[in-house]
């Protein structure tokens, strides 16, 4: 199936996920020589690909760099870590398990589990690519993300701000994080995934299951998903919504907004207006 998929990837869908995957290498100067990256693998159709696509890179790319494929496991039932294990085999991707009881610390806290649980996701990801070595850590997220982050932000924080293609880590000196599947669109990976008839794990969160458990219904739709129904309908009346949501976070006028910061300062319109 490893080598199916390889040249699925390479042949079938070089077009839609192969020549975007390297584009964004290239364009956004993702990878260097002698790199040290972990492809952080939650199970999930993103990270699994993306896994498959590192490695094929890797054996080929003229730029000398290593690959490690690390699940952080944050407290998965059995059968979902299982079910990680067997595709991990089946693609031939050598991963590498850290264990953390992050799901437990989770289902006790009320207010905003869910966020705690991504930033203590990210922290232990940072710090098991650090003990492995790593300089990088490489994630699944893709152009559908893009986008929808951006509404996100539009929507319920109230400022113009985008999921970037690689990022510094604030809190772990020397790391970086990259998106290599930053221009991959999500309809391509689902394709793939369903042509090569692979089952990969949907959601794996044991606090979801657990509210579904005990409520009797599924969780409320989450803003992401609300994001996603936003862009599907919009995509339907016009094909280049999609295109123009993504290019306008690299075409931002400044004489056109009444105020934008950083972190050192904010500045109005006001300040070049007098």
């Amino acid at each position: 199936m490893d080598k199916k998929l390889e040249q699925s990837l390479t042949k079938t869908y070089r077009r839609e996920i192969f020549s975007k995957f390297m584009k964004a290498i290239t364009v956004y100067d993702l990878i260097q020589e002698n790199d040290c990256i972990a492809i952080c693998i939650s199970g999930g159709k993103d990270s699994m690909l993306l896994a498959k696509c590192m490695q094929t890179l890797q054996r080929y790319s003229k730029v000398p760099f290593t690959a490690k494929y690390l699940v952080m496991d944050p407290g998965y039932n059995t059968e979902n870590l299982q079910k990680i294990r067997d595709n991990a085999r089946l693609l031939n991707i050598p991963i590498e398990i850290r264990e953390t009881n992050i799901f437990d610390y989770v289902k006790t806290v009320q207010k905003r589990a869910c966020y705690l649980c991504a930033k203590m996701r990210r922290g232990s990801l940072y710090n098991f690519a650090k003990e492995m070595g790593c300089n990088k850590i490489a994630l699944g997220h893709h152009y559908d993300d893009v986008i929808e982050t951006t509404l996100m932000n539009m929507f319920y924080s109230g400022e113009i701000a985008t999921m970037l293609p690689k990022l510094k880590s604030d809190n772990f000196e020397g790391m970086e994080l990259i998106r290599p599947f930053y221009l991959v669109k999500e309809d391509a990976i689902i394709r793939c995934k369903e042509e090569n008839e692979l089952m990969f794990l949907q959601c794996a969160c044991r606090f979801t299951e657990m509210v579904e458990k005990e409520s009797g219904q599924k969780e409320k739709t989450s803003k992401r998903d609300e994001m996603k129904q936003l862009v599907k309908h919009y995509r339907s009346i016009s094909p280049v919504v999609e295109q123009n949501l993504f290019r306008c976070m690299s075409n931002i006028n400044l004489d056109k907004v009444l105020g934008y910061y950083d972190d050192t300062h904010e500045t109005s319109f006001l300040d070049k207006y007098k």
